[in-house]
């Protein structure tokens, strides 16, 4: 168990913490949660005693080894294999020990101890660790400097899952991981014996790793039991309770006030209206909970253009005379919505350089529509944003031929409004600086985004405000990220980057999934692992690109449904109420809109059958 009393933290004049008070399970799998700055880093550098509170205490049973995750990456010329087996500083003091040891008794002593901690097999589970973590065996082998500090702080948590302290803290883990090496670590901490605490904006690693959410809002905690899910359906219930309680005391509220302003000045009713005064000045008022007016996504939508926007036909791409992909056949419609799949190294972001043309091709041909327009979003522009510069002044720069006004509404549409639109980006989160670069990025109302790992910097509300603005926005995605929830709420086609080479990808996220983790694969003999006879391989790959086709003749026939369903409504709209029609609508008579309307109505029985025919044909693929 460990309990947290009364912790108050203040730093730079600011309380971060106030009060706040948990307890927390035995054995229990937490998730903290909170918006962006709400102090979760805070509370668990007070766990480790890295950070002294000014008031309050944590209480956890004497001699409990912690584990977490430093923000300093390894470095030197030992190898990932080596600083991994190092983390368990009690078998590293046994075998040295044991080494120059010479009383029989006490060397016998140390030897039971090492295979009481599974000693011996060591370097087989921290090997299985680091595989997981996307290092194959060379890579084990290779000095720390050689590896960026992404890499780098893959180690560090390997070595920490590899140390199994009996509370382990773990501080955003994913976000130097690609979406493969993520999957693996779900798994490895669903199956993890001790304590956790883990902060984390994945919502899937929250539903399916831990017990509990610890919620930090306004400096305070409120443990919720549950996944993630269960956490929002209760605070959904509590949120609905407090604004009922809200409502009902603003009513006697004003009631009271009314009562004392009308009774106060009369001397027969002045002790009552006084009564009541005391009563009002003793109502503690109900705050209602916070929303942030300033989260906001809103991607301005593209003129439209002919499909393809961009087409590769066995192309090739890399750097200097080396091709990283090869055999490139890929192509993208307006409406398309891909996924890129794929461990870290494999090309992704070659290939999405490919896309936004900040690489040509090597080989092969790349055609695209010449009045394309693309906005490429990647991590490293969050951290390249001037800290001295405010958004209004980045903004100003890149639409210098547009009016002040055009400049203002485009900040607006991410949140950046009156005073945010003239504080400097230093003093922004790390979440404002992101929605400021997808700002940035779409000023011109892109046909196709490409976004590779945008929510490294997003809460769980942001990630979720990002994934509502992609599916309402009228141009291309193309995005790489490791938030699962994210991809299976956006994409409808996937790409995996392997091998050299890019392909579609036929099944699903969770037939993905399967695969990365070695579930519900097929056995039997070498040739049925292998696939089969080369008939049976020409009936798969026939089978799996009749499924990718009815999955884009579905996903275009949804789209047409979607539009259609829209275009009645606001025909509907200018038929009743005029005054409020879109202003193409406004002009024409009512038969004309009659007339209108049952062409669309017309249109939108087709395209329903059409969606209910390729879905239909889908899951008889599927089955």
């Amino acid at each position: 168990m460990l309990n947290i009393n009364g912790i108050t933290v203040r730093l730079g004049g600011r309380t971060i913490l106030e009060r706040a008070s948990a307890t927390l399970p035995a054995k229990s799998r937490v998730g903290l949660i909170g918006r962006n700055g709400a102090g979760k880093s805070t509370l668990m550098k007070v766990m480790i005693g890295q950070l002294d509170a000014d008031d309050g205490e944590i209480e956890m049973p004497r001699k409990t080894r912690i584990g977490y995750l430093q923000q300093e990456a390894p470095h030197g010329s030992k190898t990932p294999i080596e600083t991994v087996l190092e983390a368990d500083t009690e078998r590293a003091a046994l075998f040295a020990e044991a080494e120059h040891c010479v009383d029989p008794d006490r060397v016998a002593e140390l030897y039971e101890r090492l295979e009481a901690i599974d000693a011996y097999t060591a370097e087989a589970r921290a090997a299985r660790i680091l595989v997981g973590l996307g290092f194959d065996e060379e890579m084990q082998q290779r000095p720390l400097d050689s590896y960026s500090g992404g890499w780098k702080m893959r180690v560090a948590l390997a070595a920490l899952l590899f140390s199994e302290p009996d509370l382990l803290l773990l501080d955003e883990p994913s976000n130097h991981l690609d979406l493969e090496a993520t999957l693996w670590l779900e798994s490895f901490l669903k199956a993890y014996p001790g304590m956790m605490v883990v902060i984390s904006h994945e919502r899937d690693l929250l539903n399916n790793v831990v017990d509990n959410i610890l919620h930090l809002e306004g400096g305070k905690t409120t443990l919720y039991a549950g996944g993630y899910d269960a956490f929002e359906r209760q605070r959904a219930e509590r949120a609905a309770q407090l604004a009922a309680a809200k409502a009902s005391q603003d009513a006697q509220r004003a009631k009271l006030q009314d009562y004392i302003a009308r009774n106060s000045a009369r001397a027969s009713t002045a002790k009552q209206a006084q009564s009541r005064q005391k009563m009002l000045a003793k109502m503690q008022p109900i705050a209602a909970m916070a929303d942030d007016p300033t989260l906001s996504f809103d991607f301005p939508s593209p003129d439209e253009l002919k499909p393809p926007l961009v087409t590769l036909d066995m192309a090739s791409v890399g750097y200097g005379d080396k091709p990283i992909l090869q055999r490139l056949n890929l192509r993208l419609d307006p409406d398309d919505r891909i996924a890129l799949l794929g461990r870290n190294g494999n090309g992704k972001t070659t290939l999405a350089r490919l896309l936004a043309a900040q690489l040509a091709p090597m080989d092969g041909d790349m055609t695209k529509s010449g009045k394309m327009r693309v906005g490429y979003f990647t991590q490293y522009q969050v951290e390249e944003l001037d800290g001295e510069d405010t958004p209004l002044e980045h903004m100003q720069r890149l639409m210098g031929d547009k009016t002040p006004a055009a400049v203002r509404a485009q900040l607006g549409r991410f949140g950046f409004s009156g005073q945010k639109a003239t504080t400097k980006v230093g003093k922004l989160s790390g979440g404002e600086r992101a929605r400021l670069a997808l700002a940035l990025i779409t000023r011109d109302a892109p046909h196709m985004l490409i976004l590779d790992e945008p929510t490294n910097h997003l809460d769980v509300d942001a990630r979720e405000a990002l994934v509502q603005a992609l599916n309402a926005y009228d141009g291309a995605v193309v995005v790489v990220s490791h938030d699962r929830h994210m991809i299976e709420l956006t994409a409808d086609r996937l790409v995996l980057v392997d091998a050299g080479t890019a392909k579609e990808y036929a099944g699903s996220l969770d037939d993905y999934t399967d695969l990365i983790l070695g579930r519900n694969q097929p056995k039997g003999d070498a040739n049925a692992v292998k696939g089969g006879s080369k008939k049976d391989k020409k009936a798969a790959a026939a089978e799996r690109e009749r499924a990718v086709a009815l999955k884009k003749t579905a996903h275009e026939a949804e789209q047409a449904v979607v539009k259609l369903t829209s275009q009645r409504s606001a025909i509907d709209r200018a038929m009743f109420d005029p005054s409020g029609a879109e202003p193409w609508l406004a002009k024409l008579s009512m038969s004309e809109l009659s007339q209108r309307r049952a062409e669309v109505d017309a249109k939108l029985t087709l395209a329903e059958a059409a969606w209910l025919d390729a879905s239909e044909a889908l899951e008889s693929v599927a089955a």
